[in-house]
């Protein structure tokens, strides 16, 4: 068999796997294609992993359904961290002044308490800072600070977050 070949049938059973009927499932498969990620982490049905090896969640985190993240140059994401739904999170784009229209990118963080709203976009090389909030439908393209809460395209900071935070997002559902 080809490189090839081996990479696309992994990519497909692991699209599957992210519809498995349980976000625990979801965690184990996550981790046998390399991904660290704590066990009372949630992961909701549909989220798409581009290269497992290089993500890492936090604990009592939770992932929305049909996110979007893109690990293939490393991506940290912390504790307590909300990532709403159909977020998109990218670590690699392309050169648009490259000849070769070439793939650049850097990895993406994501600071504990951070709250990323639906449909946010977060852009590589981008630092979400601890409990920073990105309101929905945000494009992200530079890093956002402690507590600071961001919206617009490009997002701007619009607010700022208490910085009394203290919840925890452990939501025992068995079937999510």
């Amino acid at each position: 068999m080809t490189k090839l070949y081996i990479y696309g049938l992994k990519s497909y059973i692991s699209k599957l796997a992210m519809w498995l009927p349980s976000s625990k499932l979801r965690i184990i498969t996550c981790r046998i294609f390399g991904s660290k990620i704590q066990s009372d982490s949630h992961i909701y049905s549909g989220v798409e992993v581009r290269s497992h090896r290089n993500l890492q969640i936090g604990s009592l985190s939770v992932i929305g359904e049909r996110s979007h993240l893109d690990a293939r140059r490393k991506l940290i994401i912390g504790d307590n961290v909300n990532i709403s739904s159909e977020v998109m999170i990218w670590t690699l784009h392309h050169d648009k002044n490259c000849p070769n229209f070439s793939a650049v990118g850097n990895s993406v963080i994501i600071d504990d308490f951070a709250w990323i709203c639906s449909r946010a976009i977060i852009l590589p090389g981008v630092k979400i800072g601890k409990g920073a909030i990105v309101a929905a439908g945000a494009v992200v393209t530079k890093d956002v600070p402690n507590y600071a809460v961001v919206g617009g395209n490009p997002a701007k900071i619009i607010g700022e977050r208490s910085r009394d935070l203290q919840y925890k997002l452990n939501q025992n559902i068995p079937f999510i």
